[in-house]
């Protein structure tokens, strides 16, 4: 008897989290994701306070659409287009500790099911950086709000599961930082977004360490960077499909080195193995 009621209460809760965490009608979940291209910084602090998506729920589907008309002029007076919120860790984030193949969620939500076509990112004021071991403050452009909106044009998302959306959004430290003079930085937010199943990446590993390589991955279009982690391993996400070129610039006395054609194909990684250094 007790066996017998507790598979029943077993079934009872089962179906219970199934049902509860199937996406409702009318609904889709969406995750988006932080991850950093490199900096020469110690570290990169960037205050995120809140995240929106702006969502035409006439359009229900995140797909493409040829000759769709976004234009903010035309979000007030349609009905269909709405911004919805969505769950955030308000804080400040190290760009930093996101490099090499790593990522943090930065903002989850269910949201009405429609076509996202905007993502809106507000900034703190907390913003700064460290550079050798000296904090200098993070400023923005004059002309520039404390918001970074993201227009999308459809077929970013990765729909994982039905009605489960996914992206990347790719900080790029090394084009958004600007030195405007000796101890003066601003932001000017560069953010490239891919998602891991229509991107590919390249990894390996570096030695030794005392060359303190800088990595760059690029082709005829793309230009990606990469600094090993202590243990000299790298890796480059978010690569389209086709042949590149890694060029590892040496110092302190070690010579450069060039990898040509290496190819790099959808939803695979690209492993170079281990490349030593020499002088």
């Amino acid at each position: 008897m007790v066996a017998f009621v507790g598979a029943i209460i077993f079934y009872a809760c089962t179906k219970e989290s199934s049902v509860s965490s199937s996406v409702p009608p009318g609904k889709q979940q969406v995750n988006l994701y932080l991850t950093d291209g490199t900096g020469f910084f110690d570290k990169v602090l960037i205050d995120i306070q809140s995240v929106k998506v702006l969502i035409d729920t006439c359009s229900k589907s995140n797909e493409h659409h040829d000759g769709d008309d976004d234009d903010d002029d035309h979000d007030s007076a349609n009905h269909c287009i709405v911004w919805d919120s969505l769950a955030i860790k308000p804080g400040v984030y190290d760009l930093l500790t996101l490099s090499n193949g790593t990522d943090t969620l930065l903002a989850n939500g269910m949201i009405p099911k429609g076509r996202i076509i905007r993502i809106k990112i507000s900034l703190g004021p907390n913003n700064s950086l460290v550079k050798d071991s000296v904090t200098y403050p993070l400023g923005l452009p004059p002309n520039m709000h404390s918001t970074v909106i993201l227009t999308l044009r459809g077929g970013e998302w990765d729909e994982f599961e039905p009605g489960r959306f996914r992206l990347w959004m790719d900080f790029d430290v090394f084009h958004s930082v600007i030195r405007v003079r000796d101890g003066m930085f601003v932001l000017s937010p560069v953010i490239h977004l891919f998602i891991i199943r229509a991107t590919g990446a390249i990894e390996g590993r570096l030695t030794p360490g005392a060359a303190f390589p800088v990595i760059s991955v690029f082709n005829g279009t793309d230009t990606s960077y990469a600094l090993p982690r202590g243990n000299g391993e790298f890796k480059v996400r978010g690569l389209n499909a086709g042949n590149y070129t890694v060029f590892i610039n040496a110092s302190n006395g070690y010579q450069d080195t060039t990898l040509t054609n290496v190819s790099v194909s959808v939803g695979k990684v690209t492993n170079l193995g281990t490349i030593k250094l020499h002088k």
